[in-house]
C-alpha cells in the first residue's frame, strides 16, 4: 500500500496510527486508484466528481445521501437541523442537510460554516 500511494512504509504506519495525515495528494491518489472499492465507494460514492468539485470549489450541490451508517465520519458541529462530519480517513468536512443530503464537502470547516 506504501509504495502505491508513494509513501514510505512509515509515514503509512504514522497515517494508519492517527499520528499523521494523508493530506490531499495522498487521499486524491488513494481515492483514485482505488476508486472502485467498496470501502471507497460507501464512504464517498463516485470519487471523481468529488475531488473535481473539492479541488476546483465548484459551489453547485450535490444531492447525494449521507451514508446511514455514518461509521467513516464523525460529527464536528450541528446547527439548525445541519450537521458538519469530518472524514475519519481523509480528514475533509461534509456539511449534511436535515433530510440526509450532503450539501457541500470541504477541507475548510469554515466554508462549511458559512452555509449554515
Amino acid at each position: 500500500m506504501a509504495y502505491t500511494l508513494g509513501l514510505s512504509k512509515k509515514t503509512l504506519v504514522e497515517i494508519e496510527k492517527g499520528r499523521s495525515s494523508l493530506g490531499w495528494s495522498g487521499s486524491v491518489t488513494l481515492c483514485s486508484l482505488f476508486q472502485k472499492s467498496s470501502v471507497i465507494c460507501e464512504m464517498f460514492g463516485d470519487v471523481l466528481p468529488l475531488i473535481h468539485r473539492i479541488a476546483f470549489e465548484e459551489s453547485e450541490p450535490s444531492y447525494r445521501r449521507a451514508n446511514q451508517t455514518r461509521v467513516w465520519w464523525n460529527t464536528i458541529k450541528e446547527k439548525n437541523g445541519f450537521v458538519i462530519e469530518q472524514n475519519i480517513i481523509s480528514q475533509h468536512y461534509r456539511l449534511v442537510a436535515p433530510d440526509n443530503s450532503i450539501l457541500a464537502s470541504s477541507f475548510d470547516i469554515d466554508d462549511l460554516e458559512k452555509l449554515i
